[in-house]
């Protein structure tokens, strides 16, 4: 199959990169990583969670930071700002703050969905169908979560039928798109590819997204071989921030620098600028006290230090 020529990416960083980090990230900075984002040519930026601050501390701000960007006047019309929301508490707060698209996490693993919104999977689906429902009547698009496609911390390697299953509760609950989420980074382009083939037969592929971590190295991979099965959606995070609580070892979502990249080499057009991306990058990294997690943004940084330039559009 030849591969998609333009690829949606969802830049997850503010929400799924930041949540886990153990010093709190001011909203001011939160605020402006997102105008960042934005600024680079990403069209969708998960901006926040609407969860309880005793749970994610680092989210207990959600209200203020999504006012800010939806009335920033730097804020550009054509992105998307989707916040999460578990349950109708979170929904009825999100809309609160003005919320126009929100995300609803469940798992294809019985014990992972225990530890991480403690409830059984059938539970999980019956509050999702609730805030499904309440924004329906609002005209309020819905985007699903499928946790633990591949692999489980507490179970091991995840049936794919169990998978595609979940993601087939959530596309016909009403999700526009559903995110297959390597929670643990587990996958390879084997269990990656026989998961999708699996949620293929049952979700169309141009409603599916892959949310790949990149624990074993092995996310980028997983991308190019989620590419070639025609995929055209992927969940990336600036820097490579982010991790799972829940999953021991764990580290962040693939980086967004890094998938770029890759679609650049492939001339796969994303829209999204790679000077700025960068910038970005570095800007919450630096706040962090850390170096950017991505390769190729240290190695596309060392480069402009030496004074010179790498082809691929940069």
């Amino acid at each position: 199959m030849a591969l998609p020529k333009h690829v949606k990416l969802v830049e997850v960083g503010p929400r799924d990169g930041l949540q886990n980090e153990a010093q709190i990230v001011p909203a001011a900075i939160k605020i402006e990583l997102i105008e960042r984002l934005a600024d680079a040519g990403l069209s969708t930026i998960e901006a926040t969670s609407f969860v309880s601050p005793k749970w994610v501390p680092q989210m207990a701000d959600s209200a203020e930071v999504l006012r800010a960007v939806l009335s920033s006047p730097r804020r550009r019309p054509q992105v998307a700002y989707p916040v999460l929301t578990p349950n109708l508490k979170g929904f009825d707060a999100a809309i609160e703050a003005g919320a126009q698209e929100v995300a609803i996490f469940g798992a294809a693993s019985e014990a992972f969905s225990e530890k991480n919104i403690n409830c059984s999977i059938a539970e999980s689906l019956k509050r999702f169908a609730a805030v499904v429902d309440a924004a329906s009547a609002l005209e309020i698009r819905v985007r699903g979560y499928v946790s633990c496609v591949v692999a489980c911390p507490y179970e091991g390697p995840v049936d794919p039928r169990r998978a595609a299953w979940v993601a087939r509760q959530l596309f016909e609950m009403g999700c526009y798109e559903v995110s297959l989420g390597d929670t643990i980074g587990a996958g390879t382009p084997a269990s990656i590819t026989k998961m999708l083939e699996a949620c293929a037969t049952v979700v169309p592929i141009k409603r599916l997204a892959g949310h790949y971590h990149d624990t074993y190295g092995m996310a980028i991979a997983n991308i190019y071989a989620s590419l070639q099965m025609g995929m055209a959606v992927f969940d990336s995070s600036i820097a490579g921030l982010g991790g799972c609580p829940y999953a021991t070892g764990a580290s962040g979502n693939v980086a967004t620098e890094d998938v770029v990249y890759l679609l650049q080499g492939l001339a796969v057009e994303s829209g999204v600028d790679m000077g700025k991306l960068l910038a970005a990058g570095q800007f919450i990294a630096s706040h962090l006290g850390r170096e950017p997690a991505s390769k190729a943004a240290r190695a596309l940084r060392a480069r402009q230090r030496a004074g010179s330039r790498l082809g691929q559009g940069f």
